[in-house]
């Protein structure tokens, strides 16, 4: 009798603490935020890679609208290297926008998240990004697009194992900046599957990027030029002068006359925010990054000087301090000794800046 009332009180407490070691748990309140999240939240990690204990970190918001019908959609962000925490591009919070003080950054319900109409998988990707963790070390730095394509094919086709629920569902493969290069390589790999008749059977309908990263130095960088001209940011005389003397090789210029035209215009882009070129040009970056591409423009570190309110990268800075903060980590059921110092971005690329003329 006394050990029947012993397994009536201690399993329903262990019940209340399994959440924090499975693998997935349901999130309902976060550091910052007051009250209750008015969305569906589910937080956890997905083995990729049994031989080298790559876990991949995963935040699952579900539509708000019709969850049983709306798309699924997988966003991945750029950099490479790049946490996909939910306050970025396209998820449901953003951080209040006030002069930090040394206490938790506040967070706010963004009425903007694709949430609204859709389902959203963001994915800390690959190894070694965000909370994502491998228990071999050496994983983190050999790690590729092409394996880390299969990672996350491997995350896919476990999680939709785990989500019955929302294999039906049309799904779309999403992402900015560098998952341009890997977004149509995923969605690649799912259609074989499908051909192949492998379970589960992921409904495929297609991919999206936003600002894609293509093949950086002779497609992105060297259409630059025109899109520089098509928002305004050169005059038309300029444009005529680079087409002219530039013969649409902007990269590598070859005469004179086109090299001190692409300065020219190289100097006018340095005066806007390459992020966003409609917002406030930010004086706390000290590189030159390459035009407008959003393949350099991560922070890599955590910045020990406050960037600027009105800067883009303000919210980068309070987004490193939130995720450091204990409490962020319980709440969000992150491994205890998995990671050390959150980074939003762990890996700084190499910066392709345009020749100067001599």
């Amino acid at each position: 009798m006394a050990s029947l009332l012993f397994l009536r009180l201690v399993v329903p407490l262990a019940l209340l603490l399994l959440p924090l070691s499975r693998s997935a748990m349901v999130v309902t309140h976060l550091p910052g935020f007051h009250g209750r999240l008015p969305f569906h939240l589910e937080t956890g990690y997905v083995n990729v890679d049994e031989e080298t204990g790559t876990e991949l970190f995963y935040y699952f918001v579900e539509s708000e609208r019709s969850p049983d019908t709306d798309p699924v959609v997988l966003w991945l962000t750029g950099g490479p290297r790049c946490s996909s925490l939910i306050f970025y591009e396209v998820g449901p919070m953003k951080f209040v926008l006030a002069p930090y003080n040394g206490s938790l950054p506040e967070l706010a319900y963004n009425p903007d998240s694709w949430s609204k109409v859709a389902s959203i998988i963001l994915l800390d990707s690959p190894v070694g990004t965000g909370f994502s963790y491998a228990r071999d070390i050496e994983s983190h730095r050999d790690v590729g697009d092409f394996s880390s394509t299969l990672h996350i094919i491997t995350f896919l086709n476990k999680w939709f194992i785990d989500h019955p629920r929302y294999q039906s569902n049309p799904f779309f493969v999403g992402g900015s900046s560098y998952a341009g290069k890997m977004s149509p390589i995923i969605a690649q790999h799912i259609s074989q599957e499908i051909k192949q008749g492998k379970q589960p059977r992921i409904n495929l309908k297609g991919y999206l990027v936003g600002n894609p990263i293509t093949d950086s130095m002779f497609y992105d960088n060297n259409f630059q030029i025109s899109y520089a001209y098509g928002v305004g940011i050169i005059s038309s005389q300029i444009y005529e002068a680079a087409m002219r003397n530039c013969k649409g090789n902007y990269i590598r210029p070859r005469n004179k006359m086109c090299a001190m035209v692409l300065n020219t215009i190289e100097d006018l882009i340095s005066e806007i925010e390459k992020e966003h070129i409609l917002g406030i040009k930010c004086e706390h970056d000290l590189l030159r990054r390459r035009f407008l591409s959003e393949e350099y423009t991560q922070q890599s570190e955590l910045s020990t000087e406050q960037p600027a309110i009105n800067c883009n990268a303000y919210r980068y800075y309070l987004s490193d301090i939130w995720a450091n903060m204990d409490s962020t980590r319980y709440a969000l059921g992150v491994k205890q000794g998995t990671i050390g110092e959150f980074k939003r971005c762990k890996k700084v690329c190499p910066i392709h800046l345009m020749p100067r003329a001599a």
